[in-house]
């Protein structure tokens, strides 16, 4: 999270607007709270371990009219910043997300995986869960991101968003000049194979989403309770 807020920090410093930077503590047990105060974040608490409450905690106290959901392991630079806001600002968006790029090369298979994804998100208008910008008025007016799954919640949440502006003719985009940069420690914590085997039962039956335990890796270090 320290390399995040850096980045995040001088991205920020580096654009006219003012923003908040607001940080989410998920009932975390390392120094999440410490590190954010330190580099001057407003810290919430959000004591029920669940992504989409996380992220809709996060919400619930920001003041501007635009929202930006960054992950901690992620990193975005000073132009993605800009384009997402001259999408909110043209009047012709109402959110989006970018494409994604891995902060190192893990193998083929991972970054065909990645590969796909990133076609899928531009076909779709589909915004990784690591960026998400979006309209605040539409954020309220779709119930933020649907606390009924314990993954996914990005996926629902875009979907949710792209119906909204259909109705006001306003586009969820998809930023594909300046990918967001995220880590791989879930490649570091799990080989490929085990990932997908984790995701297997969620494909074949997606209501397992709403069940934490077979969301397990979005939620657990290997040999952590």
């Amino acid at each position: 999270m320290p390399d995040t807020l850096a980045c995040l920090k001088k991205a920020m410093a580096k654009i006219d607007e003012q923003g908040e930077l607001i940080v989410v503590d998920n009932n975390s047990s390392d120094r999440t709270a410490e590190i954010a105060r330190e580099f001057g974040a407003d810290v919430v608490f959000e004591s029920i371990n669940q992504i989409s409450k996380a992220r809709n905690a996060g919400a619930k106290v920001a003041k501007s009219r635009y929202l930006f959901f960054l992950d901690a392991d992620t990193k975005l630079n000073e132009m993605l910043i800009r384009e997402a806001l001259d999408n909110l600002h043209s009047g012709l968006c109402c959110g989006g997300g970018a494409e994604v790029a891995l902060e190192r090369y893990v193998g083929w298979f991972p970054q065909f995986m990645l590969n796909c994804w990133n076609w899928m998100s531009r076909k779709r208008n589909i915004a990784a869960g690591c960026f998400i910008y979006c309209l605040r008025e539409g954020f309220d007016l779709v119930g933020g991101f649907s606390e009924a799954v314990y993954a996914s919640e990005e996926i629902w949440f875009s979907r949710s968003m792209n119906a909204w502006g259909k109705k006001n003719n306003l586009e969820f985009r998809i930023i594909t000049r300046y990918p967001v940069i995220t880590s791989v420690r879930k490649l570091d914590w799990y080989s490929p194979g085990r990932i997908l085997l984790f995701s297997l039962p969620i494909l074949l039956f997606p209501p397992l989403l709403r069940v934490q335990y077979f969301c397990s890796p979005w939620y657990r270090r290997p040999g952590k309770n």
